[in-house]
């Protein structure tokens, strides 16, 4: 059965999961009506994209 030599130091282990944490996700304004979206998404709040009204959001 495999068994490690040695123990595996902290620095080595955190080095290991240094790729392991959640990223912090980009938000911009939308130009329209201000609200935050997603970087080259249409906007939840009123449906517009790139300047351009794509989708009919009715109140």
């Amino acid at each position: 059965m495999a068994v490690p030599k040695r123990k595996v130091s902290p620095h080595r282990r955190g080095n290991r999961r240094s790729h392991d944490s959640l990223k912090v996700e980009a938000f911009h304004e939308c130009n329209n009506c201000g609200e935050l979206k997603r970087p080259h998404n249409l906007c939840n709040a009123c449906g517009h994209y790139n300047g351009r009204e794509i989708v009919a959001v009715g109140l």
